[in-house]
């Protein structure tokens, strides 16, 4: 007879040494027992290795892979992460429940949304499905009538994050959409008509399929118990990102076995924007009071000297799981705190110190320019293509193709050169009501007139306006309020504040879900402009440099290297061997959004904590001394409190000299 050996927790041999591949903390919260547990992972610390070995142990264990549970925030990441336990213990990993938290609620619904009346075979709508969809409701409630109403990613945007935060759209909007609030009570309607169209075509949207997971949790017991007794582990990568509604779903399905262990950084909790729940985070411990917290505190990435940096920034923070990084013996300069005279000064800075880094054998894919909001790196970019320096812009659009940007220099252009068709027709198709046709003929009309500007405001032109754009080309016709051609010629920074007062601000609002952010890319290219004595060279300046970018000289270099260019935030889980934190000046750093409010100075420094964490072997500082915002004009700048808060022995301070 044959006989077959079964492996207890008693007699269980690991197949693999794990002591050989991790760290003594990694090894600990990889072989813990069972119940709940918190892996406060550092950065750099190795989470993905934690998380990646705590799976491939479970099965080598003897646990049913497909009783494991893995939630992530990209499915590549679980697909990477489950790859490596099929290397590891050459196991059935793929029967493993990984993937993202919709991934994992759209297998959920499939199998048991009847059970709330949603039928197996409903679709999930993608985004531009759902703004479709809300815009045919906004239509069906007459809510277009006000010329001025949000736009359909608008109140996408408003209404999902009400549902991630569980919390009514007005109370989401008064917190985070303030702009918005005078359509908060239209924004519930449109909510409760875009619920009820979804249901009644049988549609889910991604919110949908965490909103509906828990509520199959919630309303239906034996299912609930079901899943909760099925998956006998579960394990959460990221989940300082969690929001309210991911979390309480991963409480429901643990609530049977309590066999959870979450993985994250407290101190890298930087989307509360999104949605994310810092407490689920900072309060497990209190949900599960039996937790076990493991901390990883060795850094395989940064040098000590710019880990004393980091920890010594952190520590100001109250909340949070305390611990110091260290590193595995490894050394280099002091980050350097440089201040520079101005923004321009900062960008020629950075600039001639890549190229210095370039020459001393440093890839160029190993440095990049790190930033708190996309509009602090506008003067940078315009430096680096000047210089010819390759860049790849990751927050986003190179400043002067965004939209908005570009709008605003159209209506300078059109102003100027009453020939410039392509301008006109842009700036006059943002009017609602107004499309490619009737734009042509108007373009048409204006360029036969000798003082085109005066034929537009006379009124002349609305009997080439369709009915339907009739009552909005007031609206076209206020932006151009006080912006005759001698004012936009000489001061291009007062006719791009007038055109944003005009109207364009409240237009802005009603389209673009980051109405803030674009607000403060206008401010900015109106800072920059003071730069030049006329509008026309002004002008001239930006299609020169566009050029240069349509040459494709500043475009990866045949190895296909390039300096990156970055918002902190996107930057988040990656390094680089030099990294440049620009814009290290009060009000910018921490956003000056901020001040006054306890939880957002604390994620901010959080933030300032990520940037200072991405650098591997050398890390700059740099703030401008002086600034010149258009609501202030010429100022001196503090540097940013978090560099304040530093001591002087953690930094080597730079004097430039021109």
């Amino acid at each position: 007879m044959k006989k077959y050996h079964l492996k207890t927790t008693f007699s269980f041999k690991p197949s693999i040494d794990y002591a050989a591949h991790l760290n003594a903390e990694q090894l600990a919260a990889v072989t813990s027992g069972d119940g709940a547990a918190l892996v406060i992972a550092g950065a750099g610390s190795g989470k993905t290795r934690v998380v990646t070995y705590r799976v491939a142990y479970l099965i080598d264990k003897g646990i049913d892979p497909s009783r494991i549970m893995l939630l992530t925030f990209t499915n590549k990441a679980a697909r990477e992460m489950l790859h490596r336990v099929e290397h590891l213990i050459k196991g059935e990993s793929r029967r493993v429940w990984g993937g993202t938290f919709h991934h994992i609620g759209n297998m959920v619904l499939r199998r048991y949304g009847s059970a709330i009346d949603l039928n197996s075979n409903f679709t999930i709508l993608d985004r531009e499905d759902s703004k479709a969809l809300i815009e045919s409701c906004v239509a069906e409630l007459k809510l277009r009538k006000d010329k001025m109403f949000p736009k359909g990613n608008v109140l996408m945007d408003a209404i999902s994050h009400s549902v991630g935060t569980e919390r009514p759209v007005t109370d989401e909007i008064a917190e985070n959409h303030s702009h918005l609030m005078m359509y908060a009570e239209e924004i519930e309607h449109v909510k409760v008509r875009y619920d009820a169209k979804k249901k009644e075509m049988n549609l889910a949207d991604f919110d949908d399929l965490l909103f509906l997971w828990k509520k199959i949790l919630l309303d239906v017991p034996e299912i609930r118990e079901k899943l909760s007794q099925r998956f006998l582990h579960v394990l959460v990568d990221e989940y300082q990102d969690t929001n309210r509604i991911q979390a309480e779903i991963v409480d429901l399905m643990a609530m049977q076995h309590k066999n959870l262990m979450v993985v994250g950084d407290d101190s890298q909790a930087i989307y509360s924007f999104r949605g994310a729940c810092f407490d689920n985070i900072i309060e497990f411990p209190d949900r599960y009071p039996d937790t076990t917290v493991y901390t990883l505190t060795t850094n395989y990435r940064s040098t000590d000297e710019i880990l004393y940096v980091a920890n010594a920034s952190i520590a100001h923070n109250s909340r949070q799981f305390p611990k110091e990084l260290h590193s595995t013996n490894r050394t280099g300069p002091s980050p350097a705190l440089v201040p520079l005279k101005n923004l321009s000064q900062q960008a020629e800075f950075i600039c001639q110190r890549i190229l210095d880094l370039l020459d001393e054998g440093v890839p160029m894919q190993e440095i990049a320019v790190l930033y708190r909001s996309h509009y602090q790196s506008m003067d940078l970019q315009m430096e680096l293509t000047r210089r010819r320096i390759p860049y790849e812009v990751r927050s986003g659009l190179r400043f002067f193709e965004q939209a908005h940007i570009k709008d605003i220099v159209s209506y300078l252009r059109a102003i100027l050169n009453p020939m410039d068709e392509i301008s006109w027709t842009r700036i006059l198709k943002l009017t609602p009501g107004i499309g490619n046709v009737t734009a042509r003929n108007i373009w048409k009309a204006i360029s036969e007139k000798e003082h085109p500007l005066e034929t537009v405001m006379s009124g002349e032109i609305l009997k080439r306006v369709p009915k339907r754009g009739r009552e909005n080309w007031e609206m076209f016709r206020n932006n151009f309020e006080g912006l005759e051609e001698e004012g936009v010629l000489n001061s291009p920074a007062d006719s791009i504040r007038q055109l944003l007062n005009n109207g364009y601000d409240a237009y802005l609002q009603g389209n673009f879900e980051n109405y803030e952010d674009r607000k403060e890319d206008i401010e900015q290219l109106s800072n920059y402009s003071n730069n030049f004595s006329s509008t026309r060279e002004f002008l001239s300046d930006l299609a020169l440099l566009s050029n240069v970018q349509s040459e494709d000289i500043v475009e990866p270099d045949e190895k296909g290297d390039t300096i990156v260019l970055s918002t902190i935030h996107r930057a988040k889980g990656l390094e680089w061997s030099r990294v440049f934190i620009i814009g290290l000046a009060d009000g910018s750093m921490p956003s000056a959004r901020s001040l006054g409010d306890p939880e957002k100075e604390e994620e901010e420094r959080r933030v300032f904590y990520v940037g200072l964490t991405r650098a591997k072997d050398e890390l700059y500082l740099c703030y401008p001394v002086m600034d010149n915002r258009w609501y202030d004009g010429a100022i001196v700048k503090r540097p940013s409190i978090f560099i304040q808060e530093l001591q002087e022995d953690s930094y080597e301070k730079w004097e430039i000299e021109e």
